[in-house]
């Protein structure tokens, strides 16, 4: 048997630009992504060197605490009343804002003491001649139906 070696129909010139295209965009994507760690790695960096003591910060194990005190490498952080902790700076995750944190507790009062205080409507019937009778329950006659009963998540031994 005798294999003959035959040069393959091209189309054209059009063969150079479809072997560089996939390469092209391999370098796109390894430049864009390169770049958005980068802009990641800045803003670590520039929360971490805006840390003061009082700043509420969660590391990012998820340990959440209020910096005590900032060294060149550790931040000393209170977890609880009395306990402090040393991380290294690099493991702080981020900042959480008092303000926020503090308005949106005010809101959430706010919220809650004005829809105690205003009485719910009462629904009536509404007849009109050149209108359809609309009947709308009252809040008492709806039955409300059990919750789904779970299966128990562990069993006693």
């Amino acid at each position: 048997m005798v294999l003959i070696a035959a040069p393959m129909a091209s189309s054209g010139g059009g063969s150079g630009i479809t072997l560089l295209l996939p390469l092209i965009l391999i370098v796109g994507m390894i430049w864009f992504m390169s770049r958005t760690q980068r802009k990641q790695r800045q803003r670590q960096a520039d929360t971490v060197a805006s840390l003061q003591p009082g700043t509420k910060v969660i590391t990012t194990s998820g340990q959440v605490g209020i910096v005590e005190e900032v060294d060149d490498e550790y931040v000393t952080l209170e977890i609880s009343d009395g306990v402090l902790v040393q991380f290294v700076k690099n493991a702080i995750g981020r900042v959480i804002p008092d303000e926020v944190d503090d308005a949106a507790d005010e809101t959430t009062d706010e919220a809650v003491v004005e829809t105690a205080e205003e009485p719910a409507p009462v629904t009536t019937e509404v007849k009109d001649e050149a209108k359809d009778t609309v009947e709308v329950p009252d809040a008492g006659t709806e039955k409300v139906q059990d919750k789904s009963k779970l299966p128990p998540t562990h069993t006693e031994n």
